[in-house]
């Protein structure tokens, strides 16, 4: 019974799998050929570039804070000691907070990147949508990297009823 149960379910889905067009897309490939999209890139990468050669040189003067302090430790009194001890703390922290600046989540890289990038990005994605609604497709897939969906057709989204059929409203 199970199996009969099993072979029926298989055979639905099938037929329904049919029934649905699908297609993909490789945004790598799109973005390649496109020349402000490389244009942005190479900028990003310069401001990258930039951006970490300031923090490499603040590190660096902390790294030389730390030698000279461990150099001269044993010269200096307690009071002097704590004072140069909080002064390469606070020089390093002022360089983490430089690097979480440029290169954190909400950073200005990123920042930067969602002005030159995004707008390209955003263009591929409404060709990509017009192209699933003229072409009657229910799902686009992304080739470059793993499978994510780029466009599904609402009217496949069976979500709400999930959570209906869960007692959730």
């Amino acid at each position: 019974m199970k199996r009969a149960l099993l072979v029926i379910v298989l055979v639905v889905t099938a037929i329904g799998a049919n029934a649905q067009k699908f297609a993909y897309v490789d945004t790598e490939y799109i973005l390649s050929r496109i020349p402000t999209y490389k244009a942005a890139q190479d900028q990003l990468d310069k401001i990258a570039r930039q951006f970490q050669t300031e923090i490499e040189e603040k590190y660096q003067e902390v790294e030389q804070l730390v030698k000279d302090y461990e150099s001269e430790k044993i010269l200096l009194t307690e009071e002097m000691k704590k004072k140069r001890e909080e002064n390469i703390i606070a020089k390093e922290k002022i360089a983490k907070d430089l690097q979480m600046k440029y290169f954190g989540r909400d950073g200005m890289l990123f920042k930067k990147r969602e002005e030159l990038v995004k707008p390209i990005q955003d263009q591929i994605f409404n060709v990509i949508k017009e192209l699933a609604t003229e072409g009657g497709y229910a799902v686009i897939f992304d080739s470059a990297g793993s499978a994510n969906m780029l466009y599904t057709n609402p009217r496949y989204d069976k979500s709400d009823e999930v959570l209906q059929k869960l007692g959730y409203n």
